[in-house]
């Protein structure tokens, strides 16, 4: 499989899945359009850098599927926090997320061998406890938050900032590995249940 992503997170979710990855970034302008709502944004980011990287590949390299995903997380207002630009603008987010719930969605772009292409959104309800000013200085120092949406990282040290979930945990962490085997191999005609057996079992690579 092609990951047109250099998110570590989804690198580590696709290959705990069983699959072999070859990591092709791709490089899109990620302006979000005037009015466009977060969920139309975040697919169609997804699609635009699937596009980018089967475009360069000409083909789909040696008949692997390409998958391409962006995660942004966003309030009930429509505002979007993604990745920070600094410490500063890290704590303006964990204060806007503090004591509130709010949204996690990803889109995920696939593109087969035969340039065939499935999107789909999965959005994950997310809720944090009240922070106190110390606990948001003390994450903000920590470095964690730099490279994350939302300014926080639930596999870290950022699920002590989490008071609940409704959905699908990994799409927090970055891409709902679940449903995207089960896409996919409805994609590639592979048999549904075929790739999610052989993901259970990690029994080699699967794409």
């Amino acid at each position: 499989m092609i990951l047109a992503s250099q998110s570590p997170r989804r690198r580590e979710l696709l290959e705990a899945a069983g699959f072999e990855l070859t990591v092709v970034p791709a490089s899109i302008d990620e302006t979000r359009r005037a009015g466009e709502k977060p969920v139309a944004l975040v697919e169609r980011l997804a699609c635009e850098k699937a596009a980018a990287v089967a475009d360069r590949l000409g083909s789909v390299s040696d008949g692997e599927p390409v998958v391409a995903a962006d995660t942004i997380v966003w309030t009930d207002d429509g505002a979007v926090l993604g990745k920070p630009a600094d410490v500063a603008d890290a704590a303006r987010m964990l204060r806007a997320l503090s004591g509130r719930a709010h949204h996690v969605s990803t889109g995920v772009c696939l593109v087969a061998p035969t340039g065939a292409r499935r999107s789909f959104v999965e959005t994950t309800d997310v809720t944090f406890w009240e922070l106190t000013d110390a606990q948001m200085e003390a994450y903000v120092a920590s470095g964690e938050p730099a490279d994350k949406a939302g300014a926080y990282g639930i596999q870290g040290a950022g699920r002590m900032l989490v008071r609940g979930i409704r959905g699908d945990y990994e799409n927090v962490v970055g891409l709902p590995v679940a449903r995207l085997v089960r896409e996919l191999s409805e994609l590639l005609g592979a048999g549904g249940d075929d790739l999610v057996a052989r993901s259970i079992r990690m029994g080699g690579p699967l794409a």
